[in-house]
């Protein structure tokens, strides 16, 4: 989380900073615009980060869930019918 923020601060204020240079504008403006656009930058970054990281989280934990249902699924397909004591696996009619 920590290099998101960091990461999104840094690419919020250097887009910036170049596109205000790249203008002409005058310094100070554009470090202050730059100021600005690292903190929004940082908060933004800091945000989808902790979104991709839900997704990756719910991913894994939908993997965990078909795995344990394939495995059930797999176990109930090589059980062996159990009945009561001395009856065949047929059921019969009863009239």
């Amino acid at each position: 989380m920590k290099f998101a923020f960091l990461a999104g601060g840094f690419l919020g204020f250097a887009l910036v900073a170049l596109a205000g240079f790249t203008a002409g504008r005058s310094a100070d403006l554009v470090l202050r615009d730059a100021a600005l656009a690292c903190l929004v930058g940082a908060l933004v970054l800091r945000w989808f980060w902790s979104v991709v990281i839900r997704a990756f989280a719910d991913a894994m934990e939908q993997r965990r869930r078909d795995a344990a249902a394939a495995h059930e699924a797999q176990a109930a397909a090589r059980a062996v019918p159990v009945g009561p004591a001395g009856s065949s696996s047929v059921p019969t009619r009863v009239r």
